[in-house]
């Protein structure tokens, strides 16, 4: 999917808001509190946020990010959404002289968002995860929300195509229009910590990130201990021939 749009307005430092999102879900869209559509739906969002509601964070914005829903899952605006967002990135659209496009691909699992921003018709990666599941047959949208700040959104067209991919026969086999949106993810999204540039880095450590921190400490300490040895020896030897 390409998405030509453009956000703009007169507010400065901060002084608008909200910003734009994009949607593949199983219901048309219900006026709600998520950027102008309903919380809690089942499917993709993509959100090109222009207002840091949460002052702790260490993201910029204007801010690009994706979560994926079964329904059970809250959209939280006070945090921007950085505990059901998968991943994320930093994009200067708001009030750009040119025209701006987002593309947003999937393909047998991965999911990628990238953008042209910079006037050079070159696509910029943004996102890139894998492990997606998203069932077909959902409808694909777009909303736009303000709050005591505006400004305007707006989407000039979206261009969908088809991509040829070959499935393997266990692919084939699965009834693709009653599968549940999911993600297969080594962590929670709950361990996301915020990172200036977009990107994540791991929570506090668990499991097996402590086993092999503490395994490369043993195997330090027994190196350590070894060279010492030799190096003890060496001397003991050295000294003798004084004598």
């Amino acid at each position: 999917m390409h998405v030509h749009f453009k956000v703009h307005g007169a507010g400065k430092k901060n002084l608008h808001g909200d910003g734009i999102a994009l949607w593949y879900t199983r219901d048309r869209l219900v006026p709600g509190p998520v950027f102008g559509s309903k919380d809690n739906f089942h499917g993709l969002a993509i959100f090109l946020d222009t207002y840091p509601n949460d002052e702790t964070t260490e993201r910029v914005f204007p801010y690009i990010s994706v979560m994926v829903n079964n329904g059970s899952l809250s959209y939280d605006h006070s945090k921007d959404g950085r505990w059901t967002e998968l991943a994320g990135c930093t994009a200067d659209f708001r009030n750009r002289g040119h025209d701006t496009f987002l593309a947003v691909r999937y393909s047998r699992g991965r999911l990628t968002v990238m953008t042209d921003l910079e006037d050079k018709n070159e696509w910029k990666n943004c996102i890139d995860i894998t492990g997606v599941r998203l069932p077909t047959g959902y409808y694909f949208g777009a909303s736009a929300g303000t709050g005591d700040l505006s400004d305007n959104h707006d989407i000039i067209s979206m261009k969908l195509f088809q991509l040829m991919v070959e499935h393997t026969p266990d692919e084939e086999s699965i009834d693709w229009t009653k599968i549940e949106p999911s993600v297969n993810f080594l962590k929670s999204p709950k361990d996301n910590v915020d990172d200036p540039t977009g990107n994540f880095r791991s929570g506090p450590l668990t499991g097996w990130r402590v086993f092999l921190l503490l395994l490369c400490a043993l195997l330090g300490i027994i190196v350590c201990a070894v060279v010492g040895a030799v190096v003890f020896q060496k001397r003991q030897e050295r000294n003798k021939r004084f004598y």
